[in-house]
């Protein structure tokens, strides 16, 4: 496929995603005091309890533009296919660095402090504002840079002794569906990945190599929690190499993590409830919250 009707699949499936309304949740609830430190909360829609709960890690680069009310359609779908939901909203970068157009990418470190800070608060938020919920089936989901957030919030308990996110022991969770993400960062990296959006996480240099040993998910192989990545072979926002790092890197580890290359399918059709590609997607959590 030549560069041009790349970029026009890439620009008709973002539009078809993202056009979308947004799906206002069933009930939202803080985890901390900044307007950003909040958890929406979706409900099944078959009315069933006792359900599995699904947690949404929105992506779009870490920067502030990209808000959890992009993927809410995609709550609302999970919701519909019978889980319960908790989309998570967490603190993005948000000023120009001066070096193009976008904001910068994430904050440090409080991006990281918010996902934890979600993470531990969620099983009592969800007994209380979810009943619905059956918080001893958790599945972790998210796309892009969620998918990043993810892998992480996964793999807490294999952070660096004195990391302020470890973890003493592993997360209890069914698993991790983690859609198109960022999950190497040197690869993320040499391919320029959302204009340099991990260098601007991170920093560079020595900043980089302190920082991604503790963020960078193939640094934090193996993790022992079961593991799935869907990603789209015609992705040009992260391609598809990216995950395949993080699968060698696993493999190397000891640990096999499921990989499924969609045909076809590019970045954005994965969190898209009009595409086939998100039927995939909810297929994969259901095996592992089942």
């Amino acid at each position: 496929m030549s560069d041009s009707a790349a970029r026009d699949r890439d620009d008709a499936e973002t539009g078809s995603a993202l056009a979308h309304p947004a799906v206002a949740p069933d009930r939202t609830a803080a985890y901390g005091d900044h307007p950003d430190q909040v958890i929406d909360f979706y409900a099944p829609r078959d009315g069933r309890t006792a359900a599995p709960l699904v947690v949404l890690l929105h992506g779009g680069a870490w920067r502030a533009p990209y808000d959890r009310a992009h993927v809410s359609p995609l709550a609302d779908f999970l919701a519909r296919r019978g889980f319960a939901v908790a989309s998570v909203e967490y603190r993005r970068g948000g000023e120009e660095d001066g070096r193009g157009p976008d904001p910068v990418a994430g904050r440090w470190p409080e991006t990281f402090d918010d996902v934890a800070a979600a993470l531990d608060a969620l099983p009592v938020l969800a007994a209380r504002e979810l009943p619905e919920a059956d918080v001893r089936r958790i599945v972790v989901t998210g796309h892009s840079a969620g998918g990043h957030l993810a892998l992480w919030a996964s793999a807490r308990h294999v952070l660096p002794e004195g990391s302020p996110w470890r973890l003493p022991a592993p997360p209890p969770l069914r698993g991790v569906v983690a859609l198109a993400p960022i999950a190497d960062f040197r690869a993320a990296v040499e391919l320029g990945v959302c204009g340099g959006a991990v260098s601007q996480l991170i920093g560079e240099g020595g900043e980089f190599e302190e920082r991604a040993a503790q963020v960078d998910p193939v640094a934090l192989l193996p993790t022992g929690i079961a593991t799935a990545i869907v990603h789209g072979v015609e992705d040009i926002v992260v391609p598809p190499a990216v995950s395949e790092g993080y699968v060698d890197a696993a493999a190397k580890s000891g640990e096999m993590v499921g990989l499924t290359l969609l045909g076809d399918v590019g970045h954005f059709p994965l969190i898209d409830p009009a595409a086939d590609a998100c039927a995939i997607v909810a297929e994969e959590i259901t095996q592992l919250a089942w």
